[in-house]
């Protein structure tokens, strides 16, 4: 390694180092506060997050590899218009916001459970089953993500670099539960924004670039290798068809995401909830044109770099060429910010769903034990990081990974969601038939059929699954089938 990425390499080193440390002091102060933490606090943080640091969660457990190294890559081939990719989730999450409170009220904390209040066993346990299956998913492409960073940028070797991020977001999550996690999302929450956003001015302001003006006027006479111009500086290009689908995406994924979910029902109320939701909206939607600067950047003043393609290590290459190497290193702990916060709500998720949905009232026949929950969620999260290991070692494209656990997740559960809060006629078999049949169709699209015309998964999955819940539920009243019981929601 060179002298630049031996300092960005020793950056990172500290970053994780600070992660480990400060889930330790909260793992430490919180068995100060009490001789026995209950898992409910372990897992729920006590229920006591309030608008601002349930809104860093939430933002930085949704910011991921594709969230930053991602859209620097897909400048390429979308211009700036990559940024939409997460500017639509800055709109997912104010959309969300309106049902937020729903989910502090519902008095429970995992999908499947608030699946189960309306739905029964069998919904229940089908839920459960995909969604752990989809944030096993989901952990491995956040592995991926991270150990590609330490890959590219110092030379590490993958595997290996796969194993150090898995077990330093391990030892983080598993010592302070969901109080260390939010904890250290206020920390990746400020080198993901404020870190990245200093150092794109400082990467813009090189000399070798000349500042905004300059930048962009280069912008506009850049082309690939065969000489067209790849229009770099356009915020439509990616085109309004990918833009409402990536808004349908989040839509849909948010209220069936248990990483989402659990954040949301952590909030100490359902005011808090809704704020902090729009909050994280905001941040997300101001922060998307940051990678895609310093994409855009690489692909314009880095000699070569565009008529190679669209390469991966984009946001990486333009920091290294352009920025110090300290400011590089803060750069690159940024992303393996993201994509570790992301790892760690995806582990402490799957352990909750486990324990709740899985182990308590099954595994353990409905007897509760907060010492032997606690030991499972542990270990759980211990299994969900060695699978992601896995997931991360075999496989390699991030995005189609995270596609595929967004729609296993929530092509069948949202219909039959929305439908158990808002629409009173629905019928316990009309649920667990859409969640079934949307399920089904998403991943017949994806591995059957390989995701014709690009378009999403979850959109002719929920389709379905939709129309099933209404079309079985007209059925069922027909035929003199009661309507399944109403959630019962309390009082914020």
């Amino acid at each position: 390694m060179n002298s630049t990425q031996t300092t960005a390499l020793m950056v990172i080193l500290l970053y994780m180092a600070a992660a480990v440390g400060i889930g330790l002091l909260v793992s430490y102060r919180a068995k100060k506060k009490s001789a026995g933490q209950s898992n409910d606090d372990f897992l729920m943080a006590g229920k006591s997050l309030g608008p601002i640091m349930l809104a860093g969660t939430l933002f930085a457990s949704n910011t991921g590899g594709a969230s930053t190294t991602g859209i620097a890559t897909n400048v390429y081939t979308y211009g700036l218009s990559a940024s939409w990719y997460v500017i639509a989730a800055g709109i997912g999450f104010v959309l969300v916001s309106f049902i937020a409170p729903y989910f502090r009220r519902a008095q429970a904390s995992t999908v499947p459970e608030i699946i189960s209040k309306r739905y029964g066993k069998e919904s229940h346990i089908f839920t459960a089953i995909t969604s752990i299956a989809a944030l096993f998913m989901a952990t491995g492409a956040q592995i991926i993500a991270t150990a590609s960073i330490i890959n590219v940028v110092t030379g590490f070797d993958f595997q290996t670099a796969a194993i150090i991020s898995t077990i330093v977001t391990i030892i983080y999550t598993m010592v302070g539960g969901y109080k260390s996690v939010t904890a250290v999302n206020i920390m990746h929450l400020l080198f993901i924004t404020v870190g990245m956003a200093i150092a794109m001015f400082i990467v813009v302001n090189n000399s070798a670039v000349g500042g905004f003006s300059a930048l962009f006027e280069k912008a506009k006479t850049v082309g690939d290798a065969s000489g067209n111009n790849l229009d770099l500086l356009s915020m439509t290009k990616v085109g309004f068809p990918t833009i409402i689908g990536y808004i349908a995406m989040y839509f849909m994924t948010f209220p069936t995401g248990q990483e989402i979910v659990q954040t949301y029902c952590s909030a100490k109320d359902g005011k808090s909830a809704m704020t902090g939701s729009v909050i994280a909206g905001v941040i997300s939607a101001v922060y998307a044109i940051v990678p895609a600067m310093i994409g855009l950047v690489a692909y314009t003043c880095i000699d070569g770099f565009a008529a190679a393609g669209a390469q991966k290590n984009a946001l990486a290459e333009a920091t290294l060429t352009f920025a110090p190497p300290v400011v590089s290193g803060l750069v690159l702990a940024a992303i393996v910010a993201a994509t570790m916060s992301s790892a760690s709500g995806n582990m402490i998720g799957t352990a909750t769903m486990f324990t709740r949905d899985i182990f308590t009232p099954y595994l353990n026949k409905g007897v509760k034990d907060d010492q032997k929950e606690v030991w499972i969620t542990r270990v759980t999260m211990v299994v969900v990081g060695l699978v992601g290991l896995v997931i991360a070692i075999t496989a390699s494209n991030v995005i189609s990974v995270m596609m595929g656990a967004f729609a296993l997740r929530s092509a069948g559960p949202f219909a039959a969601f929305i439908c158990g809060i808002f629409y009173k006629n629905v019928t316990k078999r009309a649920g667990f038939v859409s969640i079934v049949t949307g399920t089904l169709v998403a991943a017949i699209w994806i591995y059957g059929l390989n995701t014709p015309w690009g378009l999403n998964a979850m959109v002719p999955g929920g389709i379905v699954a939709f129309l099933a819940i209404f079309i079985v539920s007209a059925i069922d009243r027909k035929n003199g089938v009661e309507p399944a019981p109403e959630i019962v929601f309390s009082e914020d």
